[in-house]
């Protein structure tokens, strides 16, 4: 029996970023790199755990959509822009003189602060200052709400946003944390799910997210309920080991092999 506590869960954030294809809806992926603690090898939405550059004071003049949200539900919509900006190169901002989102030419010229924001040379709430930017945290829909299995070393209490891409976001993974990346439909990488390493929480987020025929329905879909917590836990069943999940949080699938899991 083991009578070690279990690990406190990271407070983290993943995001959905979403397109309309030429045959429905797309979504952008990333494969871990296989030298990545977390999930490595795995094609995963892009997504990190809360730095504390994302709790900055500073930040709160350069927000949209942040006027109701306390600061912890701040950190982690900030952090998902973050993340989703330095491993995808999409940013969900807005110029701050004219209200418009950042067009392709902009982005291209910000580009170098990627790499500077995941080496922690600048923060945050420094970037946005300097080019006149705000963070379009009024993009963000909550999509899922996932904490690790309590047995884990490593735990994260994990957000998922689903968002639009603005319009000539291309989307190219850093080459450090991320050495691929694609957009894809979701009901593709389902079925691909052996060649691309899809885990289990991915699979069933992408089975959610492929309810939906376009990119305004799966918005709306997400932002019309609160989803409620999931946080798995392991069965012993004549089978082997069970992973399973609440019945009650809408997802089609509650149930897999552990060995088929990961």
């Amino acid at each position: 029996m083991n009578d070690k506590p279990a690990a406190t869960p990271v407070p983290a954030a993943t995001i959905l970023l979403l397109r309309d294809g030429t045959g429905g809806l797309e979504v952008f992926m990333v494969k871990r790199h296989h030298q990545v603690d977390f999930v490595s090898g795995a094609l995963v939405f892009p997504g990190g755990k809360v730095d504390a550059t994302d709790r900055e004071t500073g930040l709160a003049e350069h927000l949209d959509g942040a006027a109701e949200m306390d600061e912890a539900r701040r950190a982690l919509c900030v952090c998902a822009i973050r993340e989703a900006f330095e491993e995808s190169g999409i940013l969900l901002a807005r110029e701050k003189a004219s209200g418009a989102f950042v067009g392709a030419e902009r982005l291209a010229e910000l580009g170098p602060y990627r790499g500077a924001l995941d080496r922690h040379e600048i923060g945050m709430a420094e970037m946005l200052g300097k080019e006149g930017l705000r963070l379009a945290l009024d993009q963000l829909a909550l999509f899922a709400h996932w904490i690790t299995p309590a047995n884990m070393p490593k735990r994260f209490d994990t957000l998922f946003f689903a968002a639009p891409s603005p319009v000539g976001h291309v989307g190219r993974h850093d080459g450090r944390e991320s050495v691929d990346s694609l957009w894809i439909a979701p009901q593709q990488a389902i079925a691909d799910r052996k060649s691309w390493n899809v885990v289990f929480p991915t699979k069933l987020n992408l089975m959610k997210l492929a309810e939906s025929p376009d990119v305004a329905a799966a918005i709306a879909k997400a932002g019309a309920s609160t989803p409620l917590t999931v946080t798995p836990w392991v069965e012993q069943s004549a089978d082997g080991p069970i992973l399973r999940i609440r019945e009650d949080a809408g997802y089609a699938q509650t149930s897999v092999k552990l060995k088929e899991a990961l």
